[in-house]
């Protein structure tokens, strides 16, 4: 098996429609027609969009989760003993599992909701930042920024499935954001362990994981308004090992995204 294998060599059938990350926001079949259209509402249950959005972010939900899988995967194989130390292999072999159980709960999740896999498009961002060929970038752009997100998305649904009624989707939802806590707790001790005696090098990864953070709050996707969808889960960030400090300027990033987002939709006319 080959070492960091790329994107386009990851295996997928018929069903799977791939994009970039800023079509996909755009992709019409995810409801979002235009970029400020993610950022138009928070996600309740009383709005005329929410059970489309619900949906697609199911979705989105799912196929970040295969993504996850793979790249925890590649963690324990693409690095010699020497980058990665054999205790954050096992680490992220304990991860893998935990992704393998959110992705058959999504698949059925996606089925409870009307939803079939392929119905929205496939973003593989989460796989490429989990590329790098650094492992302590990997654990601040993965662990820390994209699974800090997945807190964040499964906090705001399992909020929605109590909301709406639905027990499985608040049940099932927050399972899995307990799972989500523990694999960004992983990834904020790992990175302090693995750049202990490298402050250069912790630098550069807290780099690479503001630049996703800022990424993934394209158009004002996630944030703490009622603007937001998806909310930022402050608490659950705590307990995975953010400081209040951190999670100020995930928030900050959030407020700046949706502010160029509203100034290059008031260019457009």
């Amino acid at each position: 098996m080959k070492r960091f294998l790329p994107v386009d060599e990851l295996a997928r059938d018929e069903r799977f429609v791939r994009t970039s990350i800023v079509a996909g926001f755009n992709d019409p079949r995810n409801g979002r027609a235009t970029e400020r259209a993610i950022s138009s509402a928070r996600l309740e249950p009383g709005r005329a969009a929410a059970p489309d959005r619900a949906r697609a972010l199911m979705h989105g939900i799912f196929v970040g989760e295969i993504q996850a899988l793979e790249g925890a995967g590649r963690t324990t194989f693409d690095f010699d003993d020497a980058d990665a130390p054999f205790a954050l292999k096992l680490d992220m072999a304990r991860q893998c599992w935990d992704e393998a159980r959110h992705v058959e709960i999504s698949v059925k999740l996606g089925e409870h909701m009307g939803t079939e896999i392929g119905e929205y498009t496939e973003s593989t961002f989460l796989y490429e930042a989990a590329c790098v060929p650094d492992p302590a970038m990997r654990l601040s752009g993965v662990n820390r920024a994209l699974e800090g997100l997945a807190i964040d998305v499964f906090n705001t649904m399992k909020e929605f499935g109590d909301a709406s009624g639905d027990p499985v989707l608040h049940f099932c939802e927050d399972w899995m954001l307990a799972d989500e806590v523990t694999h960004v707790k992983m990834g904020s001790d790992w990175l302090r362990r693995l750049t202990e005696q490298d402050p250069d090098r912790r630098a550069r990864a807290l780099e690479f994981q503001r630049t996703v953070d800022k990424l993934f709050s394209l158009g004002g996707f996630r944030g703490e308004t009622e603007e937001n969808p998806v909310q930022i889960a402050r608490r659950f960030r705590e307990l995975a090992g953010f400081d209040t400090d951190e999670i100020d300027e995930i928030a900050a990033l959030a407020a700046e995204a949706l502010a160029d987002a509203r100034s290059r939709e008031a260019v457009a006319g």
